[in-house]
């Protein structure tokens, strides 16, 4: 079936080790993460910094009424480069997600690349058309004004 890619950039007015800093502290995903979605790290005894190898679980309900169980581990760390997170358990057949900084005309450029594959065949197709891949619009705007109120936007 469909393998897709979403990818989504902004620049910030920060130093790299300031975003980093955030970034790499797993539980700052739910300050960028719309509380509608009821994002909630089960994990016991979170570290305040991740580490390649790191499992992280949690609860997200991404539609209202969907509770999904999600463990994701941390498989690749470049401090203040980059890291990648991959689903080890949840509601995708894939799910891998690589963060990215690099500088930028004295702040950061910051990006995103998930690459994913729904479930379901030809319906997680139909999924991705009309649902997934608009949730991902609405989850990464959210996380873009996030970012902007607390770092800043970078001008051109």
């Amino acid at each position: 079936m469909a393998i897709y890619q979403f990818y989504k950039e902004q620049k910030l007015d920060a130093s790299i080790d300031q975003v980093w800093d955030f970034i790499s502290s797993p539980a700052n995903l739910k300050k960028i993460t719309p509380s509608y979605m009821g994002f909630d790290i089960t994990t016991k005894h979170l570290p305040k910094k991740m580490y390649q190898g790191m499992m992280i679980s949690y609860k997200v309900s991404p539609l209202p009424g969907f509770k999904s169980n999600w463990l994701t581990e941390i498989t690749h760390v470049d401090p203040g480069k980059y890291f990648v997170d991959e689903q080890r358990s949840g509601p995708y057949r894939i799910w891998h997600h690589e963060h990215r900084l690099n500088p930028h005309k004295n702040g950061v450029l910051m990006t995103d690349l998930i690459t994913y594959q729904p479930p379901f065949g030809i319906l997680g197709v139909v999924a991705n058309k009309i649902i997934i891949k608009n949730k991902l619009e609405e989850i990464f705007s959210y996380r873009r004004n996030k970012l902007i109120d607390l770092f800043g936007m970078k001008p051109e």
